[in-house]
């Protein structure tokens, strides 16, 4: 369902769907010429191609089923498209016979779960984000010099869950920069803040601002963490939005990166902004008045369901397209170490990432 939303990221696995037909989207005059700014980066980061890339290789290596706890990234066609290729999407690894090869998302897991594989015998293939890996080190570091961690981020999230399973003593959430007024520490000396990866940069200084009025020794994280990817798109769809009656967002509700897109346009001056999974949900009624059209699209989302948007829209009069590109991204990251090879123990074509989707 579309949503122009505002408020937090669900983190519920939705059922995934077959893409209604609805009646082509009709091309209705509005006084002015009609025009698209499509954001430039949108679409698959280097750690969501990594991770995909990484369940097509075990499937192919291992054959079907391969199992995956949770789902690999949040993006309902893309779940679909691999338990169609054999992947079963789990909630535990509980949940996964015994002895089974198992995928870890791109999301991240805590100790507790690489214990409850290990213990089950699976045999555990890690499709981590090496950008959260990084996270968790510096809640591995900061915990073991006896900081207090506050960790911004989405209550229930599995990347707030997994880097908060890292040192558990030592993590609080901050779920909001309202909850930054109110959060306690033991000792306002030694505190440190790390963040989720996928947020809005404006609201995670907010919170940070917040904090340090209230903790003035809060120290920083050694580098970002809100990944280059998050932060590139959000960069992009301000700069579109100011210029936009209508701005659309493909991505699914569960992902956290593609909902804080629907804010920022919002912020950032588009007049309305709607999330969609697939481009049979922009609806006609969006239309009206509107000569503008922003369209970017969440950092796991492949390109294929942008394009189908943009096919829509050109059938509702929007053809003059112009690319609004804010940065590059050559980004590629080394599949898990069990990929690196094929069968025969030879350097596999694809052991890197990144194919352009």
């Amino acid at each position: 369902m579309s949503t122009s939303a505002l408020g937090k990221t669900s983190v519920s696995m939705p059922v995934p769907r077959i893409p209604r037909r609805r009646e082509p989207l009709q091309d209705i005059p509005v006084g002015r010429p009609k025009r698209v700014l499509l954001a430039s980066p949108r679409g698959y980061c280097a750690g969501v191609d990594r991770a995909v890339v990484a369940v097509e290789k075990a499937l192919e290596r291992y054959g079907a089923p391969v199992y995956v706890r949770k789902q690999i990234v949040h993006n309902i066609h893309v779940v679909t498209e691999l338990e169609q290729k054999g992947a079963v999407f789990v909630e535990e690894v509980d949940e996964v016979p015994a002895g089974s090869h198992v995928v870890f998302s791109a999301h991240g897991v805590s100790p507790a779960v690489v214990n409850a594989a290990s213990d089950r015998g699976l045999q555990a293939i890690d499709a981590t984000c090496p950008l959260v890996t990084k996270v968790h080190r510096e809640a591995v570091r900061f915990a073991r010099d006896d900081y207090e961690i506050l960790l911004i981020g989405h209550e229930g999230h599995e990347e707030v869950e997994g880097t908060a399973g890292e040192a558990p003593d030592h993590v609080t959430v901050v779920n909001s920069p309202d909850h930054a007024d109110v959060v306690e520490v033991r000792d306002p000396s030694k505190v440190v803040w790390l963040s989720q990866t996928t947020l809005s940069v404006d609201e995670t200084m907010e919170t940070v601002r917040r904090l340090r009025e209230r903790f003035p020794q809060l120290q920083d994280p050694p580098s970002d963490d809100i990944c280059y990817a998050t932060q590139n798109r959000q960069v992009a769809i301000k700069k579109v939005a100011k210029d936009a009656d209508l701005v659309i967002v493909v991505g699914s509700a569960n992902s956290s990166n593609s909902v804080r897109l629907v804010e920022v346009a919002l912020e950032y001056g588009a007049k309305a902004a709607y999330r969609v999974d697939y481009a049979d949900e922009v609806e006609q009624a969006w239309f009206e008045g509107v000569a503008t059209v922003g369209v970017t699209s969440g950092a796991s989302v492949p390109e294929v369901l942008v394009q189908q948007v943009m096919e829509d829209l050109a059938l509702a009069g929007f053809r003059d397209v112009e690319e609004v590109r804010t940065a590059e991204e050559d980004l590629l990251f080394s599949l898990p170490k069990e990929l690196r090879q094929d069968a025969d123990g030879r350097r596999d074509d694809r052991a890197l990432g990144g194919r352009g989707r």
